[in-house]
């Protein structure tokens, strides 16, 4: 494979997987571990792939893709991950559901449980699970982003303060390579950072193209957070500092 041919599927493989690690690229490409960072170097320096220790990452950004973009990438992993965090929540739990479609797959798939009592900032959720008439459904107040339904602001962390809950449900929007927490939006930051406040256990689902994607907001590390569920096996980095931080990891 010529070299351009090699760093156009470069490209196209950490764009479909978010992170790619150098072994994962030698192994793929039959090549030396030195032509790879070679090609990494020089994709990193025309803004192509966001260069780590170990692999590439996408480059970075500060706005998030369009909402409907995201809710139909991954969407069997993102099945896959929520069936496995509902198997896990018992009937007559009480949960917080956070903005993204990842959460928004879980409650999906809690829609077979019963008397559940539930707080969203997520509008989508909420519509989704109105129609179950055995929840108890609580809508948070704020400012309603219409690009996809979420509710930040001031008005709801107080509002998500004044609960404690057994489980709070995350999305993320990026994961680096030292394990620290990323999002795109400062106020939803915030209102994440109140629902791990008061959740007693926190769930952070997420499929593995978040794994070195950056985003520009940093919510904390790792040990915030008391499991992570995902659809792949993480870079070995955030399996390192998941293990030190005692989070545990399912693999679903």
């Amino acid at each position: 494979m010529k070299q351009t041919q090699r760093h156009d599927a470069i490209v196209e493989l950490v764009s479909k997987q978010g992170y790619v690690s150098t072994e994962e690229l030698v192994e793929h490409f039959k090549v030396s571990p030195q032509t790879i960072r070679r090609d990494l170097n020089e994709l990193a320096e025309q803004n192509k792939i966001h260069r780590h220790h170990g692999g590439a990452a996408q480059p970075s950004s500060s706005v998030n893709a369009a909402y409907h973009e995201r809710k139909s990438m991954w969407s069997d992993e993102k099945r896959r991950i929520a069936r496995r965090v509902a198997a896990l929540i018992p009937d007559g739990a009480t949960l917080f559901i956070d903005i993204g479609t990842t959460p928004e797959a879980v409650a999906h798939e809690l829609l077979e449980h019963k008397n559940l009592r539930i707080v969203t900032n997520n509008l989508n959720v909420a519509t989704l699970l109105m129609a179950k008439d055995d929840f108890r459904l609580i809508l948070a107040g704020g400012e309603v982003r219409s690009r996809d339904g979420g509710i930040v602001g001031e008005a709801t962390l107080d509002f998500i303060s004044q609960f404690r809950l057994d489980f709070g449900i995350l999305g993320i929007s990026g994961i680096d390579t030292d394990g620290s927490l990323l999002e795109f939006d400062y106020h939803e930051v915030r209102t994440k950072r109140a629902i791990i406040e008061n959740s007693r256990c926190v769930m952070l689902v997420t499929d593995h193209s978040k794994f070195g994607r950056n985003a520009m907001v940093n919510l904390g590390n790792m040990g915030l957070i008391d499991c992570l569920f995902t659809d792949k096996r993480p870079p070995e980095s955030i399996i390192k500092i998941l293990d030190e931080q005692q989070v545990q990891l399912e693999v679903c």
